[in-house]
């Protein structure tokens, strides 16, 4: 158990290292190539390129930083677990999988990173070994299976140029590029869960509360955005507006959902996929650096957040339903309070870190030139945030049910440790991160209205969670109702996984021609399959001569009177 504090000392060095070589490159405007020779042979050198801008230096050491926390809460959370080891090592590699896919600036490194991602997550979410687990497991490797063939196209499409290198050919416009920028996105979505691939990302919670909060604060979904950052070029070529509407979708659904959800990590999933929306709709509205800006900012809130609910989770005997909990204050006071930072940074609160970024992302929506529905559901988004954030809080701190009895846990040392420097982030990160992003101070010259419109939407979402689970009386449909229509994400879900199985069935077929062979299959097979169809039929005479008589003596009459 000790390599858990070694390895986050460590991680939390490099960390540190990364960001302040990226705070270097970012105010000297500089970019680092690294050519890695493994070998040469004859005239083709085996090469692996390594860039070093400021934008993946930073977000490498938010992944470190995050990570090294991480690790030292495991050392506490997992220290009754008897395969701790095979859980550290499997959470390096998911590590180093994520740094492979940051700094790779072509497309076949970035497949080994985005396949490490993949391979190693599933492990991660089967690693309690119940049916449950399994289930969940499939799910999110097949649906990111998806995202790893649009990478594949995606190298072969790029094969002609001479150059895997998304640095080089942001700006060409070839024959194929339409292909190039549909499987990129087909990709960055799959991985990011937007619509219609969302349904695997709050089955991912049958992973280790650690590993939850590491791949939903800067590793696994936000893999995807930082893709299409990447790619970022290729947009201004063609028509997003399509993508723009599925992810202000997945915005949208995902917060309706958290509203009627009451398992607290199945909320807190739900509320990154939200985020994962406001990213995603903010890159294609055309502005990359707020998308990175949120993304850094999103990471540490979050990773906060899952840590608390971890914590809570752990001292109610592993109960995760929010109705047998409250007033939890009286019992983790620490936790709770940090608890609170976060999801108020969630909400957009003014001076902490969400505020900076989920403001810059408003104001430029209404500069932006896109139509009212983007407005609107932006900014009802936003409210939805804040009530199930209120809700939430309102079931954990105040409501008392005292349905599960509190277990003999408490708050240890490397717990709080952890948090403590997650909540320092959760505050200072927004405007730090702020004044060296834009060192050119933003300037959005609006109407008071529009420049009051964001924390109206907060202050109205916090009323309307207030509303809605607060008072006991009225509001009988729409808490039991229409949890099956708005809980379920319009039925999303279940139509993925009714899709996926048949989908299953049907490749039972082909698999079966391609083994037998075709003159197998066409001529040997095909007799097998003829004779059993007469016998089918000459089963269905006998066993109904008489019917068939009389309607032959029927058919014969009706001709003969014609």
């Amino acid at each position: 158990m000790i390599f858990y504090s070694i390895w986050g000392i460590i991680l939390f060095i490099f960390g540190l290292l990364f960001y302040l070589f990226g705070f270097w490159f970012l105010y000297n405007d500089f970019v680092l190539l690294v050519d890695w020779e493994f070998f040469s042979l004859i005239s083709c050198s085996f090469v692996m390129t390594l860039l070093m801008d400021w934008m993946s230096l930073l977000f490498m050491g938010s992944v470190l930083f995050i990570s090294s926390m991480v690790f030292i809460y495991s050392y506490s959370y997992m220290g009754g677990d008897l395969m701790s080891e095979r859980f550290m090592y499997l959470v390096l590699l998911f590590i180093l999988s994520m740094m492979i896919m940051i700094i790779s600036p072509n497309l076949i490194s970035i497949l080994i990173g985005w396949d490490g991602l993949g391979l190693v997550s599933y492990c991660l979410v089967i690693y309690f070994n119940n049916i449950k687990s399994y289930n969940a497991g499939m799910l999110t490797i097949l649906v990111n299976r998806i995202g790893d063939v649009a990478i594949l196209l995606s190298i072969s499409f790029m094969f002609n140029n001479g150059s895997w290198y998304f640095l080089y050919y942001n700006f060409y416009l070839y024959n194929y590029s339409y292909f190039l920028f549909l499987f990129i996105i087909i990709a960055g979505f799959t991985k990011s869960a937007q619509l219609p691939f969302s349904s695997w990302l709050p089955a991912a919670m049958a992973a280790p509360t650690p590993v939850s909060a590491l791949v939903h604060s800067s590793t696994l979904v936000t893999a995807g955005v930082y893709l299409l950052i990447r790619f970022n070029f290729i947009f201004s070529s063609f028509n997003i507006y399509f993508f723009l509407v599925i992810s202000i979708m997945t915005m949208f659904l995902s917060s309706l959902s958290a509203m009627f959800e009451f398992d607290l990590k199945s909320i807190i999933a739900l509320s990154t996929l939200s985020q994962l929306g406001f990213m995603m709709s903010i890159l294609f509205v055309g502005n990359i650096t707020f998308s990175f800006f949120h993304l850094l900012t999103h990471a540490f809130f979050k990773a906060l957040l899952f840590l608390c609910a971890g914590l809570i989770i752990h001292c109610l005997n592993n109960s995760q339903d929010i109705r047998y909990m409250g007033a939890l204050v009286n019992h983790l006071p620490f936790t709770i309070s940090w608890f609170w930072v976060a999801n108020m940074s969630l909400c957009g609160l003014p001076f902490l870190s969400g505020f900076y970024s989920k403001d810059f992302i408003l104001k430029y929506v209404q500069f932006s030139f896109f139509n009212m529905f983007v407005f609107i559901f932006c900014f009802i988004s936003i409210g939805l945030t804040v009530a199930y954030t209120m809700r939430l809080i309102y079931f954990l701190l105040f409501n008392y049910n005292g349905l599960v009895s509190y277990a003999s846990y408490e708050e240890d040392f490397f717990m709080i440790f952890s948090m403590i420097f997650l909540t320092i982030f959760s505050v200072l990160a927004g405007s730090f991160l702020s004044w060296l992003l834009f060192s050119i101070p933003l300037l959005f010259v609006l109407p008071l209205w529009c420049k009051l419109l964001p924390l109206l939407c907060v202050f109205v979402g916090g009323f309307i969670g207030y509303c809605l689970f607060f008072i006991k009386f009225g509001f009988v449909v729409f808490k039991f109702y229409f949890p099956s229509l708005f809980g379920g994400m319009w039925f999303l879900p279940n139509f993925i996984n009714y899709m996926s199985f048949n989908v299953l069935n049907f490749s039972f077929y082909p698999e079966e021609f391609i083994n037998s062979g075709w003159g197998e299959y066409l001529i040997s097979f095909s007799l097998v399959l003829f004779f059993n169809f007469l016998g089918k039929i000459i089963f269905v005479c006998q066993s109904n001569n008489f019917k068939l008589f009389f309607s032959s003596f029927v058919f014969i009459s009706l001709i003969f009177l014609v």
